[in-house]
């Protein structure tokens, strides 16, 4: 990480120096370009499979169409593109750029739709007297700092550690249809209860040698042995406990990693459809002129260093959803007979 770190270094000293003259538009996407380019050959998880010099021809080529540096940020989507950097995203003045991935509307049940047509939030909840219920969908907030982490962690944990203390259950279900992506520290804090003081996650690179690894600590989220932040955990733990984790086919990215935390876990099982498949670690690089790039750096991999690509469910259930009674969703009724099992 310290070449990201020093890449950074260069890029404000690039602006600063250019900053003492005009520039034109071309010359603000020359600027750009020029540390982008390099950076992805550089860092880029998948680097060493990519034609750069033709790359890096086509795409100097391509740039001479753009009259100004806004319109040549769609270049990035096409750059992203041919080197199968999908995951990859540049961010300016809150709109991102990037390979946009669609899921077939057919292949989804239209409850899933009409759902998602709502915009769902977190929500937990008891089902049947017997089962905790925790819907954890995605979590777009770019600001990662700890201070936010935590609160937006120690929000939705507090609410979970408020139906454990009051019910005595079975077993619990975490849903994870609607988490499409975003930050996944304060998902997995939230959820700490349920991973206890182990490592969770991690990450390797290509050639499967590990990069990185995540644990938990009493609240505390670990990356590689640096606190990034916390909860103030309450209880007991319920590592121990039987847990339901359900995919979909639009589980994406930090929803992936969610998932992947599970993994290597006791009594625990995936129900539903095999996730999207977008199983890269990133991160978050300034470039030139207030932009942000968001980088696939390495491979996410469970607590056991293994890597998946998707995450392939225990048992398969597919479309048929029920958000209306939960307790008529296959995938419910699938992880209640699991969790019922004695």
């Amino acid at each position: 990480m310290r070449k990201l770190w020093l890449l950074l270094g260069i890029c404000s000293l690039s602006l600063q120096l250019n900053a003492q003259k005009a520039m034109t538009s071309q010359d603000s996407i020359k600027v750009f370009y020029d540390k982008l380019l390099p950076l992805l050959k550089s860092d880029y998880v998948y680097k060493k499979e990519v034609d750069w010099k033709t790359v890096s021809s086509e795409t100097n080529q391509n740039l001479k169409k753009y009259n100004d540096f806004k319109s040549s940020l769609k270049e990035t989507e096409v750059l992203f593109g041919k080197i199968k950097a999908t995951h990859c995203k540049v961010i300016y003045k809150d709109k991102v750029y990037g390979v946009t991935l669609k899921a077939s509307a057919e292949n989804l049940s239209q409850q899933w739709k009409d759902k998602y047509a709502t915009k769902p939030g977190f929500e937990v909840k008891v089902l049947d007297g017997k089962v905790g219920y925790i819907m954890m969908p995605g979590i777009k907030s770019l600001d990662f700092s700890q201070e936010n982490t935590h609160k937006t962690a120690q929000s939705m944990y507090d609410q979970i550690a408020e139906i454990k203390a009051k019910n005595k259950l079975q077993g619990w279900i975490i849903d994870l249809r609607f988490n499409t992506g975003g930050n996944s520290a304060p998902m997995l804090l939230a959820l700490y209860d349920f991973l206890g003081d182990n490592d969770i996650w991690g990450t390797v690179d290509v050639n499967k040698k590990q990069k990185s690894k995540v644990r938990m600590e009493k609240g505390k989220y670990l990356d590689n042995s640096k606190k990034t932040s916390h909860i103030n955990p309450s209880g007991e733990l319920l590592d121990q406990a039987k847990v339901a984790v359900i995919t979909g086919q639009l589980t994406a990215s930090s929803g992936e990693v969610t998932a992947l935390a599970f993994k290597g876990r006791p009594n625990t099982i995936f129900i539903g459809e095999k996730t999207f498949g977008m199983t890269t670690a990133n991160v978050n690089v300034e470039l030139p002129f207030s932009t942000m790039l968001i980088l696939s750096v390495a491979l996410d991999t469970d607590r056991n260093g293994i890597y998946y690509d998707p995450i392939i469910p225990d048992i398969a259930v597919s479309k048929q959803d029920n958000f209306n009674d939960l307790l008529a969703d296959k995938n419910v009724q699938e992880a209640i007979s699991f969790i019922s099992k004695k």
